[in-house]
């Protein structure tokens, strides 16, 4: 585990892939944290219709973060995002997922 570790610190260190960002929990202070952004589009099935939407995701390292919940404040490059659903971590727990949307 000490190798996905230490791969996963590397790829949050890298300036063309993570992104410095602030985290504020509900309640609590603000704190710098490094993210990793994916905007992908998502299609959902709803019924026979196929509907089309852009999302926010980051992934957030748990040694940072470690109870992210929905509602806390995210701020990346001069946006706002709520963080909303529950968060998910990887498998080996050094990572959460967080959907983001606008605040």
């Amino acid at each position: 585990m000490a190798a996905v570790a230490a791969a996963l610190d590397a790829l949050f260190a890298d300036a063309n892939i993570a992104r410095d960002a602030v985290y504020i929990a509900e309640g609590g202070t603000p704190q710098l944290v490094r993210v990793v952004i994916r905007r992908a589009d998502e299609v959902t099935a709803f019924g026979n219709a196929r509907l089309w939407s852009e999302t926010t995701r980051i992934d957030l390292r748990v040694a940072e973060v470690p109870a992210p919940r929905p509602g806390d404040r995210v701020e990346i490059e001069g946006e706002a995002f709520l963080t909303q659903g529950e968060p998910v971590r990887d498998r080996e727990r050094l990572v959460w997922t967080v959907d983001l949307r606008p605040a």
